[in-house]
């Protein structure tokens, strides 16, 4: 099956599919989550197995090709390496990806490579134990450091990108030891601008320690060269001058990049965001569950998609961060 290709009011082709499996994680990070959780979904409200296939082999049929499976903290969904077979054997994707917080990667790394998970990001926000449990609430880092040194045994799954939220205040004392860290092993250090997706709604500007800055600050003891920005990327990456690995800024505060995004998002529960700091959503689970066609569930699809925002508004006057939390919408 292959449909006409998937575009917004825009113009722009969507390419790229992120698909929350669950709202559920195992860590309160204090950019995300208040310390005492948030209330989870219950059992019925999530997609299935098959609803979630269902919906991805659509989507592929309209020409996506890049699929990510996100959480909450996707590997706590049982059975999750069924699901990854599932997906892995879906027509037309091309990049079937996982992000994590890295603490099941011990058990579940060899299962997910093997079902045909070809790339990983890890989210791991500091290098110092006492300063990870800080962030984290959760005294982990050995554990998820462990899963990252097996993932790092499959070939196959190279390059392992790590991702640093990085918070004014606190990121800067982390940027020279994962600079380091990228020229020693084989993991792609990543740093996130800290985004307003947090359940406290404490978040603000000053708050933001942004790429720029922490490229100067890497810079200055070891240089960088740039390398050339796929279409679509949302990592600007640096090779080190002598070779020794690789750096990439993810700076959707300081340097937007939504002229050219391609994503759309499917949360834990069936809703279609188009955006990540979205303030509608668009409900597909009800439609498949009251027995929608495929073509039903297209013209759904199609109509939402074409209503994609031009651009997010962070930073900006009149601002309105979304009700979802991150963990809620899915990285």
């Amino acid at each position: 099956m292959e449909l006409e290709p998937l575009r917004d009011g825009h113009g722009r082709l969507i390419g790229d599919l992120r698909v929350s499996v669950t709202d559920r994680c195992n860590f309160r990070c204090q950019y995300c989550m208040p310390a005492e959780g948030l209330p989870w979904l219950e059992r019925s409200e999530i997609l299935s197995f098959e609803e979630i296939k269902r919906l991805v082999r659509l989507f592929c049929a309209m020409g996506v090709g890049d699929v990510r499976l996100t959480g909450g903290e996707p590997l706590v969904r049982r059975d999750f390496p069924r699901l990854a077979a599932m997906l892995a054997a879906v027509p037309g994707i091309s990049d079937l990806s996982v992000t994590t917080n890295g603490f099941l990667l011990e058990r579940d790394a060899e299962a997910l490579v093997s079902a045909g998970i070809n790339r990983f990001n890890v989210s791991v926000d500091s290098l110092q134990r006492d300063r990870f449990y800080e962030l984290t609430r959760r005294d982990a880092l050995p554990r998820v450091l462990r899963g990252l040194e097996l993932l790092a045994s499959f070939p196959e799954a190279h390059p392992v990108k790590v991702n640093a939220v990085a918070i004014r205040g606190f990121t800067e004392a982390e940027v020279i030891p994962f600079a380091e860290l990228a020229r020693r092993s084989p993991y792609q250090i990543r740093f996130i601008e800290y985004m307003p997706l947090d359940a406290d709604r404490a978040w603000s500007f000053d708050q933001v320690l942004t790429g720029a800055e922490i490229r100067a600050a890497i810079e200055q003891v070891y240089p960088l060269e740039p390398e050339p920005r796929e279409p679509h990327a949302t990592a600007r990456v640096y090779r080190f001058a002598d070779g020794r690995g690789r750096i990439g800024f993810i700076n959707p505060v300081s340097e937007p990049f939504c002229g050219d995004c391609n994503r759309v998002r499917l949360t834990a529960d069936g809703r279609l965001r188009t955006c990540l700091f979205s303030l509608r959503e668009t409900d597909l689970r009800a439609p498949i569950r009251d027995g929608a066609d495929d073509a039903e569930l297209e013209e759904i699809i199609r109509n939402a998609v074409w209503r994609k925002e031009l651009k997010h508004h962070v930073g900006e006057p009149g601002f309105v961060q979304p009700a979802r939390t991150m963990s809620a919408i899915g990285g």
